[in-house]
C-alpha cells in the first residue's frame, strides 16, 4: 500500500495485494503462470506472515510460559498478545475465551469430547445440517455412539439452503447441541447462523458454529451472533497450517473437563490427584505451535489492514464475473444458491468426470479442487458424487478468471 505525501493511504488495488504474494503467484506450473483458485482448501500466505514465522525461528525459538529467561518471556508475550488480538478480531468478551487448537477439526473434536461427554446423555439430540463438512459430522457421530444421544440432520433445498421451517420442526426440548457451518466449503452457502442460534437458544440448546470458510470473507462478531462456540483455522485466513482457534463462552469452558493431559494445562500434579489450570490454559496441553500462533497474529493484522469492505467487494465482483462466464459454457451446471453465497463456485459438466478435468486443467497452470470436498452427504443429497470447485480470494483477478475459463473450454474440448 502506497502513501501520499500527506500520509493518507491510496485506494488499495488488487495489484497491491498481489505484490504481497508474488513469490508463489509467480510460480510456473507446467511452464504456465499459476492461477490459484483453490482458496477454500487453503489460502496463500503473504510476505508478512512468512517473515513473522521465519523471524520467530531465527531470533527467538524458545519455549514459552514456563521460562524466566529473556527469549522465553519475549515469546510468551508475543504468543499471548495474539490471543488478545484474536479476541478483538472476533469481538470475544474476554481473551481467556480464546483457545488455541490445531485447526477447526481439532476445535470441534474438543467440544464433542469435553462438553459432549460431560453434558450430553442417552436420548439427548445433536442437530447438524446436510451442508456440513465431515469434520462437523464424524465427531458428533462418535459422541452419539459413545453416550447414546441421537444425531439429527437439518435438510437443505435443491439449491443447498436451509429452510428455517425445517429447523423449527427438528428443534425440541431434547435438542441439547446444534452444530452448523457458517459458510459451506462446497457451495458457498452463507447460513443465517444468527437466526439458527436464536432458535436453538429458545429450546436451551448450545450452539457451535464452524467458521472455517467464513472467517476470511466477513467480519465475525461472536457476541452479536451469541454463539456458544466458534471454530476456525489459521490457514483459511492467510496464516500457517496446524493452528486454529476455538472461541467458547467463559462459563461453558470453565465447566468443561480438559481435552488432553500434559504440561501447561495443570495446576498441581501429585500421584494421588491432579488439579487443572484456569482457562484458556486448561485446554492447551504441551508445547504449542508457537510460531504458528504468532503467524496467525500477522495474518489477522494483514486482513485488518486491507479491511473486510474491500475484501467483500473484490471477491463478490470476481464471483459475479466468473459465474457469468461459466454459465455460458454448454453442459456446465453450477451447484448451490444463486445469491447470498461466498466466493465459491462448485460445478459439474455433463459427461466429464471432475478428476479428469482437474488433472488436465492443472497442465494449463490452473489450480482448482475436485472431488467430494469432505461433504459426501451433501453431494449425495444433490445427486452427484463429486464436483469441480473454483474458489476466489483477495489476490485473484478477472484476468485469471479469463485464463481459467479459456483453459476449461480447452480441456472440455479434449474430454468430450
Amino acid at each position: 500500500m502506497s502513501l501520499h505525501a500527506t500520509g493518507q493511504i491510496n485506494p488499495l488495488t488488487v495489484d497491491d495485494v498481489r505484490a504481497d504474494f508474488l513469490q508463489v503467484l509467480e510460480t510456473k506450473v507446467h511452464g504456465k503462470p499459476l492461477v490459484y483458485l483453490d482458496n477454500a482448501a487453503s489460502t496463500l500466505k503473504p510476505k508478512s506472515v512468512v517473515q513473522t514465522v521465519s523471524d520467530y525461528y531465527q531470533y527467538q525459538s524458545a519455549n514459552i510460559h514456563r521460562g524466566v529467561h529473556t527469549l522465553s518471556e519475549k515469546g510468551t508475550l508475543a504468543y499471548e498478545n495474539v490471543r488478545k488480538q484474536v479476541a478483538g478480531f472476533i469481538n470475544a468478551k474476554e481473551d481467556r475465551e480464546v483457545i488455541y487448537t490445531k485447526g477447526t477439526t481439532d476445535s470441534i473434536n474438543l467440544v464433542a469430547k469435553t462438553y459432549g461427554r460431560a453434558f450430553l446423555k442417552k436420548g439427548d439430540e445433536v442437530l447438524i445440517s446436510t451442508l456440513e463438512h465431515h469434520s462437523n459430522i464424524v465427531p458428533w457421530q462418535m459422541l452419539c455412539e459413545e453416550v447414546g444421544c441421537v444425531l439429527k440432520v437439518i435438510p437443505v433445498s435443491d439449491q443447498g439452503e436451509i429452510n428455517m421451517a425445517d429447523l423449527d420442526l427438528l428443534l425440541s426440548e431434547k435438542t441439547k447441541l446444534v452444530s452448523v457451518v457458517h459458510v459451506s466449503n462446497t457451495l458457498g452457502t452463507i447460513n443465517d447462523v444468527k437466526t439458527i442460534i436464536q432458535k436453538a437458544h429458545a429450546v436451551n440448546a448450545v450452539v457451535l458454529v464452524d467458521g472455517a470458510q467464513a472467517i476470511a470473507h466477513e467480519k465475525v462478531d461472536v457476541q452479536d451472533l451469541d454463539c456458544d462456540f466458534y471454530a476456525f483455522s489459521a490457514h483459511k485466513i492467510y496464516g500457517p497450517t496446524g493452528v486454529g482457534v476455538l472461541y467458547g463462552k467463559a462459563h461453558l469452558l470453565e465447566a468443561m473437563p480438559p481435552f488432553e493431559g500434559g504440561g501447561d494445562m495443570i495446576d498441581v500434579v501429585t500421584f494421588e490427584k491432579t488439579t487443572y489450570n484456569d482457562i484458556p490454559f486448561k485446554f492447551e496441553a504441551g508445547t504449542p505451535h508457537i510460531a504458528g500462533v504468532i503467524g496467525l497474529g500477522a495474518a489477522l493484522g494483514y486482513v485488518e489492514q486491507i479491511g473486510f469492505e474491500w475484501i467483500q467487494n473484490h471477491e463478490m465482483e470476481l464471483l459475479a464475473y466468473a459465474t457469468e462466464k461459466l454459465e455460458k459454457i454448454e453442459g456446465l451446471k453450477i451447484l448451490g444458491p444463486q445469491s447470498n453465497k461466498a466466493s465459491v463456485i462448485s460445478f459439474i459438466v455433463e459427461g466429464v468426470h471432475p478428476s479428469d478435468l482437474g488433472t488436465l486443467i492443472d497442465h494449463e497452470g490452473v489450480a482448482i479442487r475436485t472431488g467430494h470436498h469432505c461433504t459426501q452427504p451433501l453431494l449425495q443429497r444433490l445427486g452427484v458424487t463429486s464436483t469441480s470447485r473454483a474458489s476466489f480470494s483477495i489476490y485473484n483477478t478477472k484476468k485469471e478468471i479469463d485464463i481459467f475459463v479459456a483453459a476449461l473450454i480447452k480441456v472440455l474440448e479434449m474430454l468430450r
